[in-house]
């Protein structure tokens, strides 16, 4: 049964140790392990403690702290094993969301780049429409000559129309 004094309807009230660990310095931090484990340094220097340890526990028989079947070698590989690859796994989900972001904003930026190229194709079309409707001083030039040159012609032919007594002068003996 129930304690006295203590009501159902309220949870009872445990005290946990929390840790208030912020997820980007993990990761930030598990990045920078992961870095280093895919580094040609980590493996020479790997490799230098790994042939070290193999030849003094082979050699100085006094200080074997690890016999031939390297057990305890094996050991550490393992441990290192189990912490490295959940902190590779971790800078590369950290790199896919930065990789995800960075692909979104790309897109974006695509995506305005071609409004922008589109508007700019559309006002270049209405740049040239009213050029095209635009007079050119040749062309005002040829219109101005064929204008001169019919009006001569008219000119010409009024001036053979008209009687001796030239423009404006009539017959008023009627």
């Amino acid at each position: 049964m129930s304690e006295p004094g203590r009501k159902l309807d309220t949870p009872s009230t445990r005290r946990t140790i929390s840790f208030n660990l912020d997820s980007d310095v993990v990761g930030m931090y598990s990045e920078r392990v992961a870095r280093f484990l895919g580094t040609g340094r980590y493996l020479a220097i790997q490799t230098v403690v790994v042939i070290v340890w193999i030849a003094l526990n082979l050699v100085a028989v006094s200080i074997r702290w690890d016999p031939y079947p390297f057990i305890l070698l094996n050991l550490a590989f393992s441990t290192q094993a189990a912490y490295a690859a959940p902190l590779i796994l971790l800078a590369q989900n950290r790199q896919e969301n930065r990789d995800r972001v960075s692909l979104e904003e790309d897109r974006l930026r695509s995506a305005q780049t071609k409004a922008d190229t589109e508007f700019l194709a559309r006002e270049l079309a209405a740049v040239r429409l009213a050029v095209g409707d635009t007079v050119t001083r040749d062309y005002l030039r040829k219109e101005l000559d064929d204008l001169l040159d019919e009006l001569t012609e008219r000119l010409g032919a009024t001036a053979d129309d008209e009687p001796s007594g030239g423009p404006g002068t009539r017959d008023r003996t009627r």
